[in-house]
C-alpha cells in the first residue's frame, strides 16, 4: 500500500467514526475539511472506500427511502449507498490513531494526523507534534544552508522564493512550538489536580491563542 493511498484510508476511516456518510458527502468533506486531499477525485475515492469493505472495516448500506425515490426518479441514477464502520474497523482506526512514528510526521501525513487530534490521546498528539517539529528543523537547517550558498549565483526572484520557504517553515516552526507548550500546559494543569496525565481521545488540551499572523496549514506545499 502506497503512503498516499495509506493516508486517504486512514482520513475515510476517521471521517465515518463521525457518522455513516455516502460517497458524495465523503468526497466532499475530504476536500473541503483536509487541505491534503483537494486535488483527490472520485477515481482515488471509491478503489480506497472497496478496499476498505473488503477488509471488513466498512459495510455498504442503502440510502434512505427518500434518497432511493429521489434516485430512482432521475434516469440513469443509482440509489445512492451508504458507507458504514464496523466494530473492526474502529478498532483499526484506533491502532492507527496510536501510531507516532517517521511517517506521521511527513507533510501529507501529518496535515491528516492533525485533523484528527481531537480523537487522538495527549500522549500520541505530543509524540507526533515533537516529532514533525525535529523534521522541520533538520529541513529548516538545510534550507538555510542552500540559501547562504546560493547567495552569489542565484538571480533576485529565486533568491526570494527561497527565503519565502524558509520563512514559511520557520512559521510552522514557531507553531509547533505553540501547540507543544499548550499541551505540555495542559497536562501539568491535570497532573496538579490529581487527573491523569494521560489524556483522552478528544480532549485536545487547549491549543493556543495564536500571534504573528494566520496559523499556517500543515498542508501547504510553500512549508515542504
Amino acid at each position: 500500500m502506497s503512503r498516499r493511498s495509506g493516508i486517504l484510508e486512514f482520513a475515510v476511516l476517521g471521517l465515518l467514526r463521525e457518522s455513516p456518510m455516502h460517497g458524495y458527502e465523503l468526497r466532499k468533506r475530504l476536500n473541503t475539511s483536509l487541505g491534503v486531499f483537494r486535488a483527490f477525485s472520485y477515481g482515488s475515492l471509491y478503489p480506497c472506500l472497496k478496499t476498505l469493505v473488503a477488509n471488513g472495516w466498512l459495510i455498504e448500506e442503502p440510502g434512505s427511502a427518500l434518497e432511493d425515490a429521489l434516485a430512482a426518479s432521475l434516469a440513469g441514477r443509482r440509489a445512492k449507498i451508504v458507507y458504514r464502520l464496523t466494530a473492526q474497523g474502529k478498532e483499526h482506526f484506533e491502532e492507527l490513531l496510536g501510531q507516532s512514528g517517521p511517517d506521521a510526521w511527513e507533510d501529507e501525513h501529518f496535515a491528516a494526523r492533525f485533523a484528527f487530534f481531537g480523537q487522538t490521546s495527549r500522549d500520541v498528539r505530543m509524540r507526533v507534534l515533537e516529532g514533525r517539529r525535529s523534521r522541520l528543523e533538520e529541513r529548516l537547517e538545510k534550507m538555510r544552508a542552500s540559501l547562504a550558498r546560493g547567495r552569489e549565483r542565484l538571480d533576485g526572484y529565486t533568491l526570494e522564493l527561497q527565503r519565502h520557504g524558509v520563512e514559511s517553515v520557520e512559521r510552522e516552526v514557531r507553531w509547533l512550538n505553540e501547540l507543544i507548550e499548550s499541551e505540555r500546559a495542559g497536562r501539568d494543569q491535570r497532573s496538579g489536580s490529581g487527573r491523569s496525565e494521560q489524556g483522552t481521545s478528544g480532549d485536545p488540551g487547549g491549543l493556543p491563542r495564536h500571534r504573528g499572523g494566520s496559523r499556517p496549514d500543515p498542508s501547504d506545499d510553500t512549508a515542504k
